[in-house]
């Protein structure tokens, strides 16, 4: 896949001194789903307001689609659709007329037919008619999102997209993006739920501090610091591991039934053939044993705790 946006050396420092954002360097592919994965003040936010024109950078450069944000600005921000947080709507005006106006403001001739399916296709066409202060909060996250569709750009900004929406609206929140990305969008989200990245993304990127930690395939992202364990269930219980066994680092649960085995799956070496080994000879006899293989969640925390 080709590079649509390309950013390099790009720092954010505000007055008063904080450092927003720490030498970010980073290249999103055309047509992927990129989730950019961290807590609150890590620099999300930031980043993407300055790809859209909304924060000047103190240091660095970046692309949209070969366009310099400054020097082409109207270039690159025809290319990009944002949806905000904040439920930022005007209070009176119906949902088609907000979103013929916003396709206007980026100089787009009227197309009914498209914006038709638009709302058809974020299930708002029976909303077209009303006042956005008569919708629910679901309703109108999926208008900022028609909204920043109306002039039918090829890269969409998600600024934590499902904060504050039930699990129900969350599910539908993340087919409309796999919709919007089969049809040839590129979709940049910011969210700290750790489910929305695992679920949705092909790449992720971990942000903390204002650094960008890793960026990575969310696959390759977990086959590289994942961890999987290997849980023994036992035929009979044991009070404490036997003395030949203590090397493995097990993990004996509190009824003795259950050992848990910690391995790395990118070592030469995992040890569990050792381990099934040692048990049989410290006569320890195996009922079941399955594996779990470490989240998104696991990953990040020990990140960030490595920092």
């Amino acid at each position: 896949m080709t590079t649509i946006i390309s950013i390099s050396g790009l720092s954010k420092t505000y007055e008063g001194g904080h450092q927003a954002l720490k030498q970010i360097n980073l290249d999103i592919k055309r047509g992927e789903i990129l989730a950019l994965l961290g807590p609150n003040g890590a620099g999300k936010t930031t980043l993407i307001s300055i790809i859209c024109g909304l924060v000047s950078p103190t240091n660095g450069h970046v692309t949209v689609d070969g366009f310099d944000i400054i020097d082409d600005f109207r270039q690159t921000r025809s290319r990009i659709g944002l949806v905000p947080q904040e439920l930022t709507l005007a209070a009176f005006d119906t949902v088609w007329n907000t979103l013929c106006f916003s396709r206007g403001l980026f100089g787009k001739k009227p197309d009914p037919a498209y914006l038709e399916k638009l709302l058809k296709d974020l299930s708002l066409y029976d909303k077209r008619n009303s006042e956005l202060r008569t919708l629910s909060g679901g309703m109108k996250r999926r208008v900022l999102i028609a909204k920043a569709l109306s002039h039918q750009p090829q890269i969409l900004f998600l600024d934590e997209p499902t904060a504050g929406v039930d699990v129900e609206l969350r599910k539908d929140m993340w087919q409309i993006v796999h919709r919007l990305r089969e049809s040839g969008v590129t979709i940049i989200l910011t969210t700290h739920y750790i489910e929305e990245a695992e679920e949705i993304a092909d790449r992720v990127g971990i942000m903390h501090g204002g650094e960008l930690l890793l960026v990575e395939g969310k696959h390759i992202l977990m086959q590289k610091l994942g961890q999987k364990k290997l849980i023994i269930e036992l035929k009979e219980p044991i009070q404490h591991l036997p003395e030949s066994m203590l090397s493995y680092a097990l993990e004996l649960s509190p009824d003795g039934q259950q050992l848990t085995y910690t391995y790395d799956t990118q070592s030469n070496s995992t040890g569990i053939t050792a381990l099934l080994q040692a048990m049989h000879g410290a006569g320890l006899s195996m009922k079941d044993l399955n594996t779990t293989q470490s989240s998104l969640q696991d990953i990040f925390v020990n990140l960030v705790r490595a920092r």
